[in-house]
């Protein structure tokens, strides 16, 4: 999946580290407790905080609703070692840069999930001794985050080593029993017939372990794809190969499947446009599949002549595309409505009721508000146009629709 995320010097050490049991931290270092429900974490596109020209997440949040970002990558040091890093340089220890972007996000609202593994580096799994070592390295990462999230990306190299598969999905289960409430998703290689030997080698051991994540999630592209049709018909061919791993029924099998797209020109020039992306997610929503989302948003926006050239980037998506057309598919995803980007219209006649008109109870940052919800805020009566939770009433593009002064 990850081929713009560039291959780094493989580890020359293993270092073990005693399991860890702390339970999941609800509360990240600055005290932030947003939680969101499922539908969001699984709605979550990838976003590279160190690398590849980071976007705003806050300008994504306010130009597209989203709430959920998928903080990638948590790798072994370059140099070796079972601890974990962003990129394999940055240790998570002593980290400030993406704990701000994680702040900021949480201020608005939204929440994180930290995606460990990639196309590129090495590894936890390849660099820890066991499964419990394991664990305890991914455990830091919870516990510095505050996160209620987390996705093993499991793929070229690693998922080719049965060792270091062994580790992962071990981890993964002990991550999941230590951390109640932990979503929990595994994304890998997609095929024309689903996944490929080694995913499904990896479903076996997961099986084996008695591992059943939130979801398995397959990328289909850079296999020879070729549009969205090719895309759901790998999505159906991995159904079936849920369903007989695991013995579920179909409809279980899609409760447990997820979609991992890359947005406009892929790695092998495969081109997946807007409408693809449409069709999939439609395909997904119909069958009640439980994750889609994409790599990545840093890619998410137009590219120039100087950025592209006509070649796949890191930074831009190679199809013609306003910024953030890709986020709202996440959106939709979610369940939420994308804003327009237009402000509400003006009303002809008095602006505002008589200021006799009673005020709603007062707008809170811990409820949640769904579209019809009223509350107060600044002196005025707002009505929510959609879910919404954190966000204060005023912006004119916002969740919030001004019902006067009260």
């Amino acid at each position: 999946m990850r081929r713009l995320h560039a291959c780094m010097a493989a580890a020359t050490a293993v270092t073990a580290v005693a399991a860890g049991t702390t339970a999941l931290v609800a509360t990240s270092a600055s005290g932030a407790t947003t939680v969101l429900d499922n539908r969001w974490y699984a709605a979550a596109p990838y976003l590279m905080p160190l690398d590849n020209d980071p976007p705003s997440a806050a300008a994504i949040m306010d130009a597209t609703g989203l709430k959920a970002f998928q903080l990638a990558f948590v790798l072994a040091p370059n140099g070796g070692g079972c601890s974990p890093t962003w990129d394999g340089t940055a240790p998570v220890a002593s980290d400030t840069a993406v704990k701000g972007v994680v702040d900021t996000i949480r201020a608005r609202g939204g929440d994180v999930s930290v995606s460990i593994g990639g196309y590129g580096g090495t590894k936890l799994g390849q660099a820890c001794a066991d499964p419990a070592s394991t664990a305890a390295a991914y455990q830091q990462v919870i516990t510095k985050y505050g996160l209620h999230a987390i996705d093993f990306d499991l793929e070229e190299p690693e998922y080719e080593n049965t060792a270091a598969v062994h580790n992962e999905i071990g981890a993964a289960k002990i991550l999941q029993q230590n951390n109640p409430g932990l979503y929990v998703s595994v994304t890998t290689a997609g095929t024309a017939d689903g996944t490929g030997w080694f995913g499904k080698q990896m479903l076996l051991e997961a099986k084996s372990q008695g591992f059943t994540p939130n979801n398995f999630s397959i990328m289909p592209f850079d296999g020879g794809f070729n549009g969205a049709a090719s895309q759901t018909s790998a999505l159906t061919n991995f159904n079936q190969i849920l369903q007989s791993t695991f013995g579920w029924d179909q409809a279980t099998a899609y409760a447990h499947e997820g979609f991992s797209g890359m947005n406009g020109r892929s790695d092998t020039g495969e081109m997946f446009p807007q409408a693809d992306f449409q069709t999939v997610l439609d395909y997904a929503t119909s069958h009640h599949m439980d994750r889609f989302t994409f790599w990545s948003l840093n890619r998410d926006r137009q590219c120039t002549p100087a950025d592209n050239g006509g070649r796949t980037s890191g930074t831009c998506s190679s199809v013609a595309q306003n910024a953030w057309d890709f986020a709202k598919f996440s959106v939709k995803f979610a369940g939420a409505t994308p804003p327009t980007g237009t402000p509400t219209p003006t009303p002809t006649g008095p602006t505002s009721p008589p200021p006799s008109t009673a005020c709603k109870p007062a707008w809170s940052a811990a409820s949640v508000y769904v579209a019809g919800d009223e509350a107060a805020y600044g002196g005025h009566n707002w009505k929510a146009k959609w879910w919404t939770q954190n966000e204060k009433p005023g912006a004119a593009w916002g969740p919030w629709q001004d019902e006067g002064a009260c």
